[in-house]
Protein backbone atom coordinates (compact mmCIF):
# COMPACT_ATOMS: atom_id res chain seq x y z
CA UNK A 1 0.00 0.00 0.00
CA UNK A 2 1.22 3.15 -0.79
CA UNK A 3 2.67 5.55 2.19
CA UNK A 4 1.14 8.75 2.86
CA UNK A 5 1.70 10.97 5.67
CA UNK A 6 -0.12 12.86 7.88
CA UNK A 7 -0.05 16.31 6.92
CA UNK A 8 -0.11 19.08 9.81
CA UNK A 9 -3.23 19.72 9.28
CA UNK A 10 -4.14 16.12 10.25
CA UNK A 11 -2.13 16.50 13.05
CA UNK A 12 -3.74 19.14 14.39
CA UNK A 13 -7.90 18.14 13.63
CA UNK A 14 -6.20 14.65 15.56
CA UNK A 15 -5.17 17.01 18.19
CA UNK A 16 -8.28 19.25 18.56
CA UNK A 17 -10.55 16.01 18.59
CA UNK A 18 -8.99 14.59 21.56
CA UNK A 19 -9.30 17.87 22.98
CA UNK A 20 -12.39 18.57 22.86
CA UNK A 21 -13.38 14.98 23.83
CA UNK A 22 -11.33 14.76 27.02
CA UNK A 23 -11.67 18.07 28.12
CA UNK A 24 -13.01 18.70 32.12
CA UNK A 25 -11.60 15.26 32.21
CA UNK A 26 -9.74 13.98 34.80
CA UNK A 27 -6.31 11.91 34.75
CA UNK A 28 -4.03 10.58 37.03
CA UNK A 29 -0.20 10.60 36.46
CA UNK A 30 2.01 7.60 38.63
CA UNK A 31 5.20 8.78 38.14
CA UNK A 32 8.64 6.92 39.07
CA UNK A 33 11.45 8.63 41.11
CA UNK A 34 14.22 8.18 38.54
CA UNK A 35 12.58 10.40 35.88
CA UNK A 36 13.18 13.15 38.28
CA UNK A 37 16.56 13.36 37.82
CA UNK A 38 16.31 12.73 33.58
CA UNK A 39 17.01 16.06 31.56
CA UNK A 40 13.91 16.20 30.07
CA UNK A 41 11.80 16.24 33.73
CA UNK A 42 11.06 19.83 33.08
CA UNK A 43 9.55 19.10 29.39
CA UNK A 44 7.42 16.71 31.12
CA UNK A 45 6.63 19.38 33.74
CA UNK A 46 5.62 21.49 31.27
CA UNK A 47 3.47 19.13 28.92
CA UNK A 48 1.80 18.40 32.46
CA UNK A 49 0.91 22.42 32.91
CA UNK A 50 -0.23 22.58 29.76
CA UNK A 51 -2.90 19.86 29.99
CA UNK A 52 -4.17 21.56 33.21
CA UNK A 53 -4.52 24.80 31.80
CA UNK A 54 -6.24 23.53 28.74
CA UNK A 55 -8.63 21.90 30.78
CA UNK A 56 -7.63 18.97 31.81
CA UNK A 57 -7.91 17.72 35.94
CA UNK A 58 -4.09 16.40 36.54
CA UNK A 59 -3.20 14.20 39.38
CA UNK A 60 -0.24 13.56 40.41
CA UNK A 61 1.41 10.47 42.48
CA UNK A 62 5.09 10.47 42.48
CA UNK A 63 6.59 7.21 43.14
CA UNK A 64 9.82 7.42 45.90
CA UNK A 65 11.30 3.97 46.10
CA UNK A 66 14.67 4.61 44.89
CA UNK A 67 14.89 7.76 47.03
CA UNK A 68 13.49 6.20 50.24
CA UNK A 69 16.45 3.39 49.43
CA UNK A 70 18.86 6.30 48.89
CA UNK A 71 17.74 7.80 52.18
CA UNK A 72 18.05 4.90 54.04
CA UNK A 73 21.37 3.33 52.84
CA UNK A 74 22.45 6.91 54.16
CA UNK A 75 21.65 6.16 57.45
CA UNK A 76 22.62 3.08 57.44
CA UNK A 77 18.79 1.65 58.08
CA UNK A 78 18.39 -1.75 56.16
CA UNK A 79 14.39 -2.64 54.81
CA UNK A 80 13.22 -6.23 54.85
CA UNK A 81 10.79 -7.16 51.87
CA UNK A 82 7.74 -9.41 52.13
CA UNK A 83 7.34 -10.20 48.38
CA UNK A 84 7.37 -6.95 46.86
CA UNK A 85 5.91 -4.77 50.27
CA UNK A 86 8.46 -3.05 51.88
CA UNK A 87 8.67 -3.68 55.67
CA UNK A 88 8.62 0.08 57.29
CA UNK A 89 10.32 -0.06 60.46
CA UNK A 90 9.35 2.75 63.34
CA UNK A 91 12.98 3.71 62.79
CA UNK A 92 12.60 4.03 59.14
CA UNK A 93 9.37 5.61 58.78
CA UNK A 94 10.56 9.22 59.63
CA UNK A 95 13.16 8.78 56.95
CA UNK A 96 10.83 7.29 54.41
CA UNK A 97 7.85 10.88 54.63
CA UNK A 98 11.51 12.81 54.40
CA UNK A 99 12.55 10.68 51.26
CA UNK A 100 8.84 10.74 49.46
CA UNK A 101 7.86 14.46 50.79
CA UNK A 102 11.39 15.27 49.00
CA UNK A 103 10.53 13.67 45.56
CA UNK A 104 6.87 15.09 45.87
CA UNK A 105 8.31 19.07 45.99
CA UNK A 106 10.06 18.21 42.47
CA UNK A 107 6.97 18.34 41.03
CA UNK A 108 6.16 21.44 42.53
CA UNK A 109 8.11 23.21 39.58
CA UNK A 110 4.80 22.99 37.91
CA UNK A 111 4.85 27.01 39.47
CA UNK A 112 7.64 27.97 36.61
CA UNK A 113 4.24 27.25 34.19
CA UNK A 114 2.24 29.35 36.26
CA UNK A 115 0.35 26.33 37.50
CA UNK A 116 -0.58 25.61 41.01
CA UNK A 117 0.08 22.39 42.42
CA UNK A 118 -0.58 21.36 46.26
CA UNK A 119 1.02 18.51 48.07
CA UNK A 120 -1.51 17.37 50.16
CA UNK A 121 -2.94 14.39 53.09
CA UNK A 122 -5.92 13.16 50.60
CA UNK A 123 -5.34 9.94 51.96
CA UNK A 124 -6.88 8.07 54.88
CA UNK A 125 -4.16 4.99 55.67
CA UNK A 126 -4.45 1.48 57.41
CA UNK A 127 -1.74 -0.51 58.83
CA UNK A 128 -1.43 -4.02 56.92
CA UNK A 129 -0.50 -5.55 60.02
CA UNK A 130 0.65 -8.90 60.71
CA UNK A 131 0.71 -10.57 57.15
CA UNK A 132 1.38 -15.10 57.24
CA UNK A 133 3.16 -13.99 60.65
CA UNK A 134 5.06 -10.80 58.91
CA UNK A 135 4.70 -7.87 60.72
CA UNK A 136 4.61 -4.91 58.37
CA UNK A 137 4.98 -2.28 61.05
CA UNK A 138 4.30 1.16 59.51
CA UNK A 139 3.65 -0.28 55.91
CA UNK A 140 -0.19 0.64 55.49
CA UNK A 141 -3.02 0.71 53.16
CA UNK A 142 -5.24 2.60 51.45
CA UNK A 143 -7.99 3.07 53.73
CA UNK A 144 -10.55 6.42 52.35
CA UNK A 145 -9.59 8.98 49.79
CA UNK A 146 -10.98 11.91 51.07
CA UNK A 147 -12.37 13.02 48.09
CA UNK A 148 -14.38 15.93 49.24
CA UNK A 149 -10.88 18.25 50.00
CA UNK A 150 -9.28 16.45 46.56
CA UNK A 151 -12.50 17.95 45.02
CA UNK A 152 -11.70 21.76 46.12
CA UNK A 153 -8.43 21.41 45.04
CA UNK A 154 -8.76 20.59 41.31
CA UNK A 155 -12.31 22.43 41.02
CA UNK A 156 -9.41 25.91 42.37
CA UNK A 157 -7.62 24.85 39.34
CA UNK A 158 -4.82 22.75 41.52
CA UNK A 159 -2.96 20.21 40.43
CA UNK A 160 -2.84 17.84 43.85
CA UNK A 161 0.54 15.58 44.57
CA UNK A 162 0.38 12.86 46.23
CA UNK A 163 3.39 11.21 48.77
CA UNK A 164 3.20 7.88 49.01
CA UNK A 165 2.63 8.40 52.82
CA UNK A 166 -0.95 8.62 54.55
CA UNK A 167 -1.85 8.79 58.27
CA UNK A 168 -4.85 7.23 60.35
CA UNK A 169 -7.18 8.61 62.32
CA UNK A 170 -5.05 9.05 64.98
CA UNK A 171 -2.24 10.78 62.92
CA UNK A 172 0.60 7.36 62.62
CA UNK A 173 1.64 7.72 59.47
CA UNK A 174 2.21 4.69 57.09
CA UNK A 175 4.48 4.06 53.77
CA UNK A 176 1.81 3.25 51.12
CA UNK A 177 2.47 2.12 47.58
CA UNK A 178 2.10 4.71 45.09
CA UNK A 179 0.92 2.18 42.80
CA UNK A 180 -1.87 1.68 45.06
CA UNK A 181 -2.45 5.28 45.67
CA UNK A 182 -2.87 5.98 42.13
CA UNK A 183 -5.49 3.38 41.13
CA UNK A 184 -7.52 4.30 44.80
CA UNK A 185 -7.63 7.94 43.28
CA UNK A 186 -8.23 7.36 39.66
CA UNK A 187 -11.36 5.03 40.98
CA UNK A 188 -12.57 7.72 43.69
CA UNK A 189 -12.37 10.33 40.78
CA UNK A 190 -13.53 8.42 38.25
CA UNK A 191 -10.77 9.03 36.19
CA UNK A 192 -10.80 7.99 32.49
CA UNK A 193 -7.32 8.09 32.21
CA UNK A 194 -4.43 6.96 34.61
CA UNK A 195 -0.69 7.19 32.58
CA UNK A 196 1.94 4.89 34.24
CA UNK A 197 5.05 6.99 33.64
CA UNK A 198 8.01 4.86 33.90
CA UNK A 199 11.57 4.70 33.27
CA UNK A 200 11.33 1.51 31.17
CA UNK A 201 8.23 2.52 29.40
CA UNK A 202 6.25 0.75 26.98
CA UNK A 203 5.99 -3.08 26.30
CA UNK A 204 7.94 -4.33 22.84
CA UNK A 205 7.30 -7.25 20.96
CA UNK A 206 10.10 -9.86 21.32
CA UNK A 207 10.45 -9.18 25.43
CA UNK A 208 7.55 -11.34 26.16
CA UNK A 209 5.22 -14.34 25.24
CA UNK A 210 2.10 -12.83 23.94
CA UNK A 211 -1.15 -13.52 22.01
CA UNK A 212 -0.60 -13.92 18.13
CA UNK A 213 -3.50 -10.78 18.44
CA UNK A 214 -1.42 -8.49 19.78
CA UNK A 215 -0.28 -5.88 17.24
CA UNK A 216 2.92 -3.91 17.52
CA UNK A 217 4.61 -1.25 15.16
CA UNK A 218 7.88 -1.16 12.42
CA UNK A 219 9.79 -0.55 16.03
CA UNK A 220 7.61 -3.01 17.87
CA UNK A 221 6.01 -1.22 20.56
CA UNK A 222 2.88 -2.85 21.46
CA UNK A 223 0.46 0.15 20.63
CA UNK A 224 -2.27 -1.13 22.03
CA UNK A 225 -3.95 -4.21 24.02
CA UNK A 226 -7.73 -5.79 25.45
CA UNK A 227 -7.54 -6.57 28.94
CA UNK A 228 -8.22 -10.02 28.01
CA UNK A 229 -4.62 -9.92 25.76
CA UNK A 230 -3.05 -8.26 28.90
CA UNK A 231 -4.09 -11.20 30.97
CA UNK A 232 -3.05 -13.76 28.79
CA UNK A 233 0.42 -11.94 28.44
CA UNK A 234 0.66 -12.08 32.15
CA UNK A 235 -0.44 -15.52 32.70
CA UNK A 236 2.19 -16.70 29.80
CA UNK A 237 5.40 -14.76 31.75
CA UNK A 238 5.03 -15.24 35.32
CA UNK A 239 8.56 -16.30 34.97
CA UNK A 240 9.05 -13.13 35.40
CA UNK A 241 7.03 -11.12 37.75
CA UNK A 242 9.69 -9.07 39.00
CA UNK A 243 10.16 -7.27 35.55
CA UNK A 244 9.21 -3.23 35.77
CA UNK A 245 6.98 -3.12 32.33
CA UNK A 246 5.09 -6.35 33.31
CA UNK A 247 4.23 -4.91 36.75
CA UNK A 248 2.83 -1.74 34.56
CA UNK A 249 0.99 -3.79 32.79
CA UNK A 250 -0.76 -5.38 36.15
CA UNK A 251 -1.46 -2.21 37.49
CA UNK A 252 -3.17 -0.84 34.26
CA UNK A 253 -4.79 -4.03 34.07
CA UNK A 254 -6.35 -3.61 37.22
CA UNK A 255 -7.21 0.41 36.59
CA UNK A 256 -9.46 -1.08 33.61
CA UNK A 257 -11.15 -3.74 36.14
CA UNK A 258 -11.67 -0.57 38.80
CA UNK A 259 -13.25 1.39 35.93
CA UNK A 260 -11.02 3.43 34.22
CA UNK A 261 -11.33 3.79 30.63
CA UNK A 262 -7.84 3.73 29.64
CA UNK A 263 -4.36 3.20 31.13
CA UNK A 264 -1.19 4.54 29.30
CA UNK A 265 1.99 3.24 29.63
CA UNK A 266 4.41 5.68 28.34
CA UNK A 267 8.28 6.53 29.08
CA UNK A 268 9.14 9.65 30.86
CA UNK A 269 11.95 10.07 29.60
CA UNK A 270 10.58 10.36 26.27
CA UNK A 271 10.26 14.30 24.99
CA UNK A 272 6.63 15.06 24.73
CA UNK A 273 5.09 10.97 24.94
CA UNK A 274 2.29 12.38 27.01
CA UNK A 275 1.13 14.61 24.68
CA UNK A 276 1.65 12.22 21.65
CA UNK A 277 -0.14 9.53 24.12
CA UNK A 278 -2.89 11.54 24.75
CA UNK A 279 -3.51 13.59 21.73
CA UNK A 280 -2.96 11.17 18.87
CA UNK A 281 -4.44 7.67 17.73
CA UNK A 282 -1.12 6.23 17.56
CA UNK A 283 0.65 7.63 20.52
CA UNK A 284 3.65 6.68 21.96
CA UNK A 285 3.54 4.24 24.74
CA UNK A 286 1.33 1.47 25.43
CA UNK A 287 -2.40 1.62 26.05
CA UNK A 288 -4.97 -0.75 27.83
CA UNK A 289 -8.38 0.05 27.08
CA UNK A 290 -11.80 -0.85 29.07
CA UNK A 291 -14.11 0.84 26.21
CA UNK A 292 -14.78 -0.27 22.69
CA UNK A 293 -11.61 1.57 21.43
CA UNK A 294 -11.83 0.04 17.43
CA UNK A 295 -14.71 -1.60 15.89
CA UNK A 296 -15.12 -2.45 12.41
CA UNK A 297 -18.88 -1.13 11.42
CA UNK A 298 -21.78 -0.29 8.57
CA UNK A 299 -20.96 3.00 7.24
CA UNK A 300 -23.38 6.09 8.44
CA UNK A 301 -24.25 9.30 6.76
CA UNK A 302 -21.99 11.43 8.38
CA UNK A 303 -19.08 9.29 7.78
CA UNK A 304 -18.81 9.85 4.11
CA UNK A 305 -17.31 13.45 3.68
CA UNK A 306 -13.97 11.23 6.08
CA UNK A 307 -14.03 8.18 3.76
CA UNK A 308 -13.96 10.72 0.90
CA UNK A 309 -10.95 12.05 2.75
CA UNK A 310 -9.17 9.15 3.63
CA UNK A 311 -10.01 7.91 0.16
CA UNK A 312 -8.65 11.10 -2.44
CA UNK A 313 -4.42 10.35 -1.92
CA UNK A 314 -5.54 7.32 -3.36
CA UNK A 315 -7.77 8.16 -5.82
CA UNK A 316 -4.97 10.62 -6.50
CA UNK A 317 -1.99 8.27 -7.15
CA UNK A 318 -4.42 6.25 -9.57
CA UNK A 319 -4.67 3.29 -7.14
CA UNK A 320 -8.22 3.63 -6.20
CA UNK A 321 -11.41 4.75 -8.74
CA UNK A 322 -12.62 8.43 -8.05
CA UNK A 323 -15.94 7.98 -6.42
CA UNK A 324 -18.38 11.34 -5.43
CA UNK A 325 -20.31 11.32 -2.91
CA UNK A 326 -23.50 10.08 -4.53
CA UNK A 327 -21.88 7.43 -5.53
CA UNK A 328 -20.84 6.33 -2.07
CA UNK A 329 -24.23 7.41 -0.43
CA UNK A 330 -26.16 5.12 -2.99
CA UNK A 331 -23.89 2.31 -2.16
CA UNK A 332 -24.14 2.99 1.36
CA UNK A 333 -24.79 -0.29 2.71
CA UNK A 334 -22.26 -2.15 0.81
CA UNK A 335 -19.61 -0.03 2.72
CA UNK A 336 -17.93 -0.86 6.21
CA UNK A 337 -15.40 1.59 8.29
CA UNK A 338 -12.77 1.03 10.95
CA UNK A 339 -13.82 3.59 13.39
CA UNK A 340 -10.73 4.04 16.09
CA UNK A 341 -11.46 6.29 18.80
CA UNK A 342 -13.92 8.36 16.99
CA UNK A 343 -12.02 8.36 14.07
CA UNK A 344 -12.02 6.55 10.70
CA UNK A 345 -9.12 5.33 9.56
CA UNK A 346 -9.99 2.61 7.27
CA UNK A 347 -12.60 1.79 5.20
CA UNK A 348 -13.97 -1.09 2.24
CA UNK A 349 -16.91 -2.02 0.54
CA UNK A 350 -18.55 -5.51 -0.99
CA UNK A 351 -20.46 -5.31 -3.92
CA UNK A 352 -22.91 -7.84 -4.45
CA UNK A 353 -22.82 -8.56 -8.94
CA UNK A 354 -24.59 -12.13 -8.83
CA UNK A 355 -23.30 -15.64 -9.67
CA UNK A 356 -22.30 -15.85 -5.99
CA UNK A 357 -19.70 -13.64 -6.45
CA UNK A 358 -19.01 -10.20 -4.49
CA UNK A 359 -16.45 -7.58 -4.85
CA UNK A 360 -14.29 -6.15 -2.34
CA UNK A 361 -13.71 -2.75 -3.48
CA UNK A 362 -12.19 0.92 -2.64
CA UNK A 363 -10.17 -0.28 0.39
CA UNK A 364 -8.38 2.68 1.32
CA UNK A 365 -6.27 2.65 4.94
CA UNK A 366 -5.03 6.07 6.82
CA UNK A 367 -1.08 5.11 6.32
CA UNK A 368 -0.05 6.22 9.83
CA UNK A 369 -2.19 3.08 10.78
CA UNK A 370 -0.72 0.08 9.05
CA UNK A 371 0.78 -1.35 11.71
CA UNK A 372 -2.30 -2.46 12.99
CA UNK A 373 -2.95 -4.33 10.22
CA UNK A 374 -6.19 -2.31 9.13
CA UNK A 375 -5.97 -2.88 5.90
CA UNK A 376 -5.92 -6.49 6.31
CA UNK A 377 -8.99 -6.75 9.26
CA UNK A 378 -11.33 -5.17 7.31
CA UNK A 379 -10.65 -6.98 3.89
CA UNK A 380 -11.04 -10.15 6.15
CA UNK A 381 -13.79 -8.91 7.80
CA UNK A 382 -15.88 -8.90 4.65
CA UNK A 383 -14.55 -11.95 3.37
CA UNK A 384 -16.11 -13.36 6.52
CA UNK A 385 -19.49 -11.30 5.51
CA UNK A 386 -19.62 -12.47 2.08
CA UNK A 387 -19.25 -15.80 3.89
CA UNK A 388 -22.55 -15.17 5.77
CA UNK A 389 -24.28 -13.85 2.71
CA UNK A 390 -23.66 -17.25 0.80
CA UNK A 391 -21.10 -15.86 -1.40
CA UNK A 392 -18.97 -18.82 -3.20
CA UNK A 393 -16.28 -16.36 -4.29
CA UNK A 394 -14.89 -12.69 -3.79
CA UNK A 395 -12.51 -10.48 -6.09
CA UNK A 396 -10.67 -7.63 -6.46
CA UNK A 397 -9.39 -5.38 -9.19
CA UNK A 398 -6.24 -3.86 -8.37
CA UNK A 399 -3.39 -2.15 -10.76
CA UNK A 400 -1.12 -1.73 -7.64
CA UNK A 401 -1.61 -3.65 -4.85
CA UNK A 402 -1.15 -7.35 -6.19
CA UNK A 403 1.45 -8.67 -3.53
CA UNK A 404 -0.97 -7.09 -0.65
CA UNK A 405 -3.89 -9.02 -1.75
CA UNK A 406 -1.54 -12.09 -2.26
CA UNK A 407 -0.76 -12.05 1.35
CA UNK A 408 -3.96 -12.26 2.11
CA UNK A 409 -4.35 -15.67 0.30
CA UNK A 410 -6.07 -14.41 -2.74
CA UNK A 411 -5.16 -16.14 -6.79
CA UNK A 412 -4.41 -13.89 -9.85
CA UNK A 413 -7.52 -14.73 -12.27
CA UNK A 414 -8.60 -13.94 -15.91
CA UNK A 415 -11.32 -11.38 -16.62
CA UNK A 416 -13.57 -13.95 -18.09
CA UNK A 417 -14.21 -15.56 -14.60
CA UNK A 418 -15.78 -12.25 -13.46
CA UNK A 419 -19.83 -11.98 -13.14
CA UNK A 420 -21.02 -11.63 -16.71
CA UNK A 421 -22.39 -7.68 -15.07
CA UNK A 422 -19.01 -6.98 -14.22
CA UNK A 423 -17.14 -8.15 -17.54
CA UNK A 424 -19.42 -5.51 -18.84
CA UNK A 425 -18.26 -2.76 -16.60
CA UNK A 426 -14.97 -4.08 -16.72
CA UNK A 427 -12.63 -1.00 -17.84
CA UNK A 428 -10.01 -2.62 -20.62
CA UNK A 429 -8.30 0.67 -20.34
CA UNK A 430 -7.27 0.58 -16.82
CA UNK A 431 -6.53 -2.87 -17.29
CA UNK A 432 -6.63 -3.66 -13.56
CA UNK A 433 -5.39 -6.75 -12.73
CA UNK A 434 -8.00 -9.74 -11.25
CA UNK A 435 -7.12 -11.46 -8.05
CA UNK A 436 -9.91 -13.69 -6.41
CA UNK A 437 -9.89 -15.91 -3.41
CA UNK A 438 -12.54 -19.13 -3.27
CA UNK A 439 -14.03 -19.15 -0.19
CA UNK A 440 -16.66 -21.89 2.02
CA UNK A 441 -20.21 -21.04 2.20
CA UNK A 442 -21.60 -20.43 5.68
CA UNK A 443 -25.10 -20.00 6.04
Amino acid sequence: MDTIQLTQVDLIREAFHYQSRFEGSTMVFKIDCPITDDPHFSSLMKDMALLAKTGFRVVIVPSAKERIDSVLRKYGIVSDYYEDMRITTPEAISFVEMAAFHVATRFMTLSASRVDAIIGNFIRARGLGVINGVDMQHTGAVDKVLLDSLERALKQGMVPILPCIGWSPVGKPYNIASDEIALSIASALGAIKLFIVSIDGCLKAGMYDMPESVDSDENGRVIKLSPHEAERILAANTDRARDTRLKSLKVGLMATKAGVERAHIVDGREEGAILKELFSNMGAGTMLYADEYEAIRALHNADIPDVLRLMEPFMQNGALLRRAPEAIQEKKDDYVVADIDGSIRACAALHDWGERQAEIAAVATDPSFTAMGLGRRIVNYLIKKAAKKGFERVFVLTTTTQDWFEALGFKEASVETLPARKRQSYNRQRNSNVFALNIPYSP
